[in-house]
Parts: structure tokens; C-alpha cells; sequence
């Protein structure tokens, strides 16, 4: 039984995560899955390097390379050098970034108004999906 509840658990996730996605693309800009996972992390991580978003989106650092090129070209990301070591560079979103992310927020906050019956639902699924976000991220770096 357990097994069938994760599947459907993990059905549901991938069903509302296209609604949720479908409602982007008229909104805001957006590009591939790869970019949009690496935008994610920049995005909640500034200052970051190419090798810790490619461990934290568990991808090769040479695709993530190839997103951060394609990030740059669109004007969402900016490469800057490490005031430390020059060797490194850091990535941060844009204003171009900011305000691409301000539109996803109301987007997705008014294509989600009214599906929830109060904000203690909301927190509760927030927390959960947060966990479960923080359990795979640990199982798969260990």
C-alpha cells in the first residue's frame, strides 16, 4: 500500500508541477528545465559557484556551465570573480533576474488563489514538500 501512495503522491507532484509550469510560460521568461533548476538555485543562493549548483541540481558541472552561458545570454545571470581567488567565479541573478521572478510570483500566487481553504493548509504543505526537497538532496549526496 505504501508503495502505491508514494507513487501517487509523486503523480500528484509531477500533475499540479505541470499546471504550475503551463501558467509560467505566458508570464514569465523562462527557458530549459536545466536552466530554470540552475536559475532556481542562483536565485536563492547569490554568490554561488558552477560546481556547488551542479552538486545542489545533481548535475554534471559542464551542463550546468552550459546553463549559466545560456542564463548570461538572456540577461538573467552575471558572472563576477571571486574577490578571494580569482580562479573562481561566483553567479548572481540580474535586476533583469528580479524582476522576471517578481512576475513568476504573482503568476503562479494568482494561478494558486483559492485552491487552499486557509494559510495553515498552505504552511503545513509548504513544510512538507520542504522536507521531502531536503530528504532527496541528502539521500543523494550520501
Amino acid at each position: 500500500m505504501k508503495d502505491d501512495q508514494l507513487f501517487e503522491l509523486a503523480d500528484l507532484i509531477l500533475a499540479v508541477a505541470r499546471h504550475i509550469n503551463a501558467a509560467k510560460e505566458a508570464n514569465a521568461e523562462s527557458g530549459t528545465p536545466l536552466e530554470g533548476a540552475v536559475m532556481r538555485f542562483v536565485d536563492r543562493h547569490p554568490g554561488t559557484t558552477v560546481n556547488a549548483a551542479a552538486e545542489a541540481t545533481q548535475m554534471i558541472s559542464s551542463n550546468v556551465s552550459r546553463a549559466v552561458r545560456g542564463l548570461e545570454t538572456k540577461g538573467l545571470l552575471r558572472r563576477e570573480a571571486d574577490p578571494d581567488d580569482a580562479r573562481r567565479v561566483r553567479l548572481y541573478p540580474t535586476e533583469k533576474a528580479a524582476e522576471n521572478l517578481r512576475r513568476l510570483r504573482d503568476t503562479w500566487s494568482e494561478l494558486l488563489d483559492g485552491t487552499f481553504t486557509d494559510a495553515k493548509e498552505i504552511g503545513t504543505l509548504i513544510t512538507a514538500l520542504q522536507s521531502i526537497e531536503t530528504r532527496l538532496v541528502a539521500r543523494s549526496r550520501g
